[in-house]
């Protein structure tokens, strides 16, 4: 996939932003606080419908101003492909495709492909597994986009079950309840409970169930990105193997799904249990937790507490690997989705994703920054945000598309990328 074009409208930093892209890579440079990051971020926005530095869409629009506009023309499979986001805090944002309206804003999940790397990736090694959940489920959206609804619904009946629990804890604790049709308040509670139950355990099987296949799928090519960052051998072209090949290296590094139920169903890592199987543990658990639960008043099975076990060396990488393998396993992480979408959904006719590294060399060693070049050499598409031209890795070969940033304008400088010349971050290099 190829972004050609994108035209930003009150977005962030930008009023209005007008820019032409090529294949191959493209830095975007400039002191920090210029608005480098926005870009990306907006690609990324179309590709996830989320940014990967804020919670909330606030941010995303111009101060002053009610609306920001995402416009950007793309190649994919050989076709062009024109995307229109509008983002609106506070209402519903809203879609076209080609032209025509989205009836549902999700349904865009999929149509743009990209994977960002970023320093906030840190915290998917040594942050809380909400972040790790987030990674899992932004992929598996790009790949099967149907799962956002599956998700998206699972989230509405865990919404509703943990406030009758809250309900159910207030009753236990001597809180007044009102008789329903001369029903007792209990009772009706608890009837009501069981019809949330089956619905958290039918949708919450259904991605567990998705997530664990992503991981087994992701494994392979996670150990074997691992190696091309951590080693100088690892990163050479002459060691590209293909998926087939790639779960036969030995790695120290490895990936896992965790959760209440696959670990009631004693499920090995790459195996993958029945929907059936993950929906009935998932109930029995629930039953077994069900006083628990209502003494505390909130959900406490399901895959939204369930988390990606990253290990190292068979140690839990959080709490045991060092900054320097804390951040090759971020990077081989996203190596590892970038490969997955590249050479297993490639086959689609979707073309490999958009590669993003927002200010990612300068948070890496000499050493990591050299291997990330040659590794990304020969993508068909890279956008890479620096404040500084030295962090560049000489690695990285082949004609570099340079766009100036500065607060409000991006600006494609003539002469493209000139290595051995030194730059502060906004003078020609």
């Amino acid at each position: 996939m190829e972004l050609t074009a994108l035209h930003l409208t009150d977005y962030r930093s930008y009023p209005r932003l007008e820019l032409a892209l090529k294949p191959g890579v493209t830095v975007f440079v400039g002191p920090n606080g210029q608005g480098k990051t926005n870009i990306v971020e907006a690609v990324w926005y179309l590709a996830t419908l989320s940014s990967h530095r804020v919670p909330h869409d606030a941010a995303l629009v111009a101060r002053g101003q009610q609306t920001a506009i995402v416009r950007a023309s793309f190649l994919r499979a050989g076709r062009p492909l024109q995307v229109d986001l509008q983002i609106t805090p506070g209402r519903s944002n809203t879609a076209r495709v080609q032209g025509a309206a989205l009836s549902r804003l999700r349904d865009l999940l999929g149509e743009v492909r990209a994977v960002l790397f970023a320093p906030e990736d840190l915290s998917l090694v040594k942050g809380d597994p909400d972040g790790r959940r987030r990674f899992l489920d932004e992929l598996l959206f790009e790949i099967a986009p149907r799962f956002a609804s599956v998700k998206a619904d699972y989230d509405r009946v865990l919404k509703q079950r943990s406030h009758l629990l809250k309900q159910m804890r207030s009753m236990k604790r001597g809180g007044s309840g009102r008789s329903v049709g001369g029903l007792d308040p209990a009772e009706t509670a608890a009837s009501t409970l069981e019809v949330w139950d089956t619905q958290l355990a039918g949708l919450g099987a259904e991605l567990t169930r998705a997530r664990i296949h992503l991981v087994n799928r992701l494994r392979p090519h996670l150990g074997y990105s691992y190696l091309r960052v951590a080693t100088d051998e690892g990163a050479e072209a002459a060691l590209d193997l293909s998926p087939e090949d790639r779960g036969t290296v030995d790695s120290p590094a490895d990936i896992g799904y965790r959760g209440a139920v696959v670990d009631a169903l004693g499920a090995p890592d790459g195996t993958l249990p029945s929907t059936l199987e993950l929906r009935d543990a998932l109930l029995a658990i629930i039953a077994e937790r069900r006083e628990d639960e209502i003494d505390r008043g909130v959900s406490l099975v399901g895959p939204h507490r369930d988390d990606l076990e990253i290990r190292l060396n068979d140690f839990p990488a959080k709490g045991y690997a060092s900054h320097g393998e804390s951040w090759s396993l971020a990077l081989a992480l996203r190596l590892a989705s970038y490969d997955l979408l590249r050479l297993e959904e490639g086959d689609l006719g979707d073309g490999e994703p958009i590669l993003m590294l927002d200010d990612v060399f300068s948070e890496l060693d000499a050493h990591r920054r050299e291997r990330l070049g040659r590794i990304i050499t020969g993508a068909r598409q890279v956008l890479i945000t620096t404040a500084n031209d030295s962090d560049i890795p000489d690695s990285l070969e082949g004609e570099i598309q340079v766009v100036d940033v500065t607060r409000g304008s991006a600006v494609v400088r003539e002469g493209g990328f000139r290595r051995g010349i030194a730059d502060t971050g906004s003078a020609a290099w």
